[in-house]
Formats: structure tokens, sequence, C-alpha cells
């Protein structure tokens, strides 16, 4: 998100690590380290992030935001705040990790509804975290949400009813799917999933079989 100047950025991505698949779990393998270089592509610096909008605790959200940039042992980040939801935070217990340890010296948190950026407020939807945030970014006459881990797959429009083996809460997750789903379908409104594939940016249509995710067609 950028205003004059100004750049904010949602979330920090994985770092530059691969886990591969878990073996007696759902995850399958996980690749990271393309972050900084596609912050290259639109003319961005990692210095010139003045803060980093974390929607949850978890490591595929905040990796860039503890690894050290690679060859120098520098923080990547080094003049953004990180800003996490009051509850998040509160119960970062749950993930007492290398990752809390090294996120906690540039921890600000944020209360629901507050104004993080300009044309920015955070929206607390507990369900897959214990506080996980979605960001909603207004301007123009739209508006775009950013809605972090509440949804993980298009699927889920057609069937918000369906959690992930991830959600902390499987029934308050399940409910707030439901929600954000009859919001992504309102007017002028458009929802950016970090976990939708190669479709992150999209409407929620309503035809006679229901809800469904149609993507964006960014080259327009």
């Amino acid at each position: 998100m950028e205003n004059g100047d100004r750049a904010l950025l949602i979330d920090a991505g994985f770092g530059p690590q691969s886990w591969p698949p878990a073996p007696d779990g759902p995850r399958g393998a996980i690749h990271g380290g393309a972050l900084l270089d596609s912050l290259a592509e639109l003319g961005r610096g990692p210095e010139q992030i003045e803060a980093v909008a974390i929607t949850h605790l978890h490591p595929d959200h905040t990796g860039w935001a503890w690894h050290p940039t690679p060859g120098t042992g520098r923080p990547v980040f080094a003049h953004a705040d990180y800003l996490v939801s009051e509850p998040e935070w509160a119960r970062r217990d749950l993930l007492e990790t290398k990752e809390v340890t090294g996120l906690a010296p540039h921890v600000r948190t944020v209360a629901d509804s507050q104004e993080i950026f300009p044309g920015v407020r955070i929206r607390i939807a507990a369900g897959h975290s214990p506080g996980h945030a979605e960001y909603v970014i207004t301007a123009g006459g739209q508006r775009l949400i950013a809605f972090g881990d509440a949804l993980h797959s298009p699927i889920q429009i057609d069937h918000p009813e369906w959690s992930t083996a991830f959600d902390h809460d499987p029934a308050q997750a399940a409910a707030h799917r439901s929600q954000l789903v009859d919001e992504l379908a309102e007017p002028n409104t458009i929802g950016f999933g970090i976990h939708f594939a190669d479709v992150v940016f999209g409407q929620v249509e309503r035809d006679g079989d229901g809800p469904s995710w149609h993507p964006l067609d960014l080259a327009r």
C-alpha cells in the first residue's frame, strides 16, 4: 500500500527458507525467498517500508520480519514497526518460538478499527488465530479487504463452513467466513487472498449456483 512516498506492507511472507512437506500432517512443501525481489520490481527497497501490518503470527506471514537480510545479518525492515492486533499479541504464548522472539522488539500493538495508515483500518476477525486481523483499504469509492487466512482457497467462498486444519477455532472461523463472503459480494468491494495462488485479487459474485470467486483482470 502506497501513499505518496510512504509505503505499508501487509504480511512479511515466509522468509528466505524452505520447509519440506509435513510427513504426518496436512501441510505441503513451502518455498520462500521472493519477497525482496518482488518489492524491487515495484521500485521499493525494504528500507522504504514504514510499517509491516501482520495479519497473524504464523510463520508464513512473519518470515522476513524476523529473518535478517541474507549475507548481512541486519534486519530486513530496519525502519519499520510491526503492527499486530492486541489480542493476537496477547496470545503469542501459543507460538512462543524464535520467530515471535525476533519480532518482539519491533512490535506495536493496534486495536480493532484503528487507522494504521491513510485509508487503511485494521479489523479483528478471530478464528484462524486468536487475534487474526484483516486490513480494509478504502480509496476512490472502492474498498479492498486483505483477509489474510480467513479464507485459504476460493472453494471456501462456496463452502465457508469448510475450515482448515490450521484454524485455531474452526467454528468461529467458519462463522466469520460466512460474513466475509457476504461482504465480498457487496458492490465496489475487492478481496485479496494471500493463499489464493495466481488469483489473489478478486470479487465474489452470486448466481444460481451460489457465490463464487471471480479473479480480477489486472491487465485491464
